[in-house]
């Protein structure tokens, strides 16, 4: 009886530990929660900016910089700001990332629209980085973010020229790829990406399209979304609302 009790705890135990293992992210944005707290296959992820709310006030910038402990010189999300003028002439800037906001600068041009637009990596279902990556350090979680394994990356900057979106980096103390995880170690706990919640107008939103009363996924579905350079068919997983044909 005690033998039979004995392996049938080993066998579950075991069990358990192949299940922690299978459902742990890999590389250096590793889940904090437990596999019975965060079930994968529960979510599909997806980012909603609304550049007619954003004011380019940079909070968003800061707070990534501070959770993510990025760089000085390097950015995980930024904000370009945008100044169209008539026959189609358009300016574009985003000076440090806009980590500090936009100083007021004239142009020699009748500016007929201005907006603010920010960027971070897309996390696309058809990733050109995933795919140029000679190692697999890059990859797609079963929640759909697209994540770097640090352990892996060598380092030889394919993914970083890759990205239509201009999203990654070399980070210059590890020298591995580095980018937005829509701050993965917080959203596995049930929590917002860093910049969503610093946003203070609500011009970036977060959202599961598994749950049907998401919503970002209502807006998603219902009104006027567009995608950055939809012609590259990366299909990407952030949405804005608000773009100009301008924007790329």
């Amino acid at each position: 009886m005690a033998e039979k009790f004995t392996r049938r705890g080993f066998l579950g135990t075991a069990g358990c530990l192949v299940l922690a293992a299978a459902l742990r992210p890999r590389g250096g944005e590793a889940a904090e929660a437990s596999p019975t707290e965060y079930n994968w296959e529960e979510y599909s992820y997806v980012y909603l900016v609304d550049a007619s709310r954003c004011i380019g006030c940079g909070m968003c910038v800061q707070a990534c910089q501070r959770e993510n402990k990025v760089p000085d010189g390097f950015f995980r999300t930024w904000v370009e700001r945008y100044r169209i003028g008539e026959g189609g002439r358009v300016e574009v800037d985003s000076p440090n990332g806009a980590i500090n906001g936009f100083p007021s600068t004239i142009v020699d041009f009748k500016v007929t629209k201005g907006l603010f637009v920010p960027k971070l990596c897309n996390h696309c279902k058809n990733t050109p980085c995933t795919q140029v990556c000679p190692v697999g350090a890059s990859y797609t979680t079963k929640d759909g973010v697209v994540l770097v394994d640090d352990k892996r990356c060598i380092g030889c900057g394919y993914c970083v020229q890759a990205c239509p979106y201009g999203s990654r980096y070399l980070h210059p103390v590890t020298h591995v790829a580095d980018k937005c995880t829509w701050c993965y170690h917080r959203i596995t706990r049930g929590l917002k990406p860093a910049c969503v919640q610093a946003c203070p107008v609500g011009a970036r939103a977060f959202g599961n399209m598994k749950n049907l009363q998401d919503p970002v996924r209502k807006i998603i579905a219902t009104e006027p979304v567009s995608v950055l350079q939809p012609e590259l068919l990366t299909r990407p997983n952030c949405y804005y609302k608000g773009l100009d044909k301008e924007v790329r």
